[in-house]
């Protein structure tokens, strides 16, 4: 199996087994890291070993190949088509940074980083996502409005997210300056950079493929609801 096939499952069984909780035939992310989940197949046995990992009431989001369908005892609650993009040559190929100040973040920043992330909604993030990984940003006035970092990790690549700029600041080149410094730190270790990204949002896309990013995977985000038996 290639190291990005079913990426959530391969990187809660290898480089972050560390923020992994389990149940037979499912997996998820400590729940302050993010929501994200998986299961080793989308079949009866790992919806309901996921299931199990939920909790009634509870909420899991999951990659899928094909569209979510309905399945008894889970509701749909959101989800979008989804791209997976690979950078093969492990770097950037520009870089729009000029003298722009890029710092890094860590734990102090979280709740600045929760801020920004709940405004721009660039996927799950939670109080400890930091934790998973290389994260910086651009801070205008003393505020941060814009940055990137690392979050699923599996054998031979990196992934970039968390990519985010405030509405007040877009069009400064300050996304593909974050995302430069972040795949510089991934092709130093020797891993390649890869993302995900909704399929609809070409602008992104655009970005990412000036950067050298191109699509390996199209598949579908869903955020699911357990419900009571």
């Amino acid at each position: 199996m290639h190291p990005l096939e079913n990426v959530i499952w391969q990187a809660l069984t290898t480089r972050q087994a560390n923020f992994a909780e389990s149940y037979d035939n499912a997996r998820r992310f400590v729940q302050e890291v993010t929501s994200l989940c998986a299961f080793d197949q989308p079949s009866d046995e790992g919806y309901a070993s996921l299931a199990r990992l939920a909790g009634s009431g509870g909420t899991a989001a999951v990659f899928l190949d094909q569209p979510c369908e309905p399945r008894a005892g889970w509701e749909y609650i959101a989800g979008a088509p989804l791209s997976q993009m690979v950078c093969e040559n492990g770097h950037a190929t520009s870089s729009s940074s000029g003298s722009l100040q890029i710092v890094e973040l860590g734990a102090s920043d979280s709740p600045e980083m929760l801020e920004l992330t709940a405004l721009t909604k660039p996927g799950p993030f939670g109080p400890r996502t930091h934790e998973l990984g290389y994260y910086v940003g651009i801070r205008d006035g003393g505020k941060l409005v814009a940055m990137a970092g690392e979050r699923m990790k599996v054998p031979g690549h990196t992934e970039v997210s968390a990519v985010c700029t405030h509405p007040d600041h877009l069009g400064k080149g300050y996304a593909a300056a974050l995302m430069t410094e972040v795949m510089r730190s991934i092709g130093e270790r020797g891993e390649k950079p890869f993302l995900h990204v909704r399929s609809d949002n070409a602008r992104a896309i655009a970005i990412y493929e000036r950067l050298g990013f191109r699509k390996r995977w199209e598949g579908h985000y869903a955020v699911l609801r357990r419900r009571d038996s």
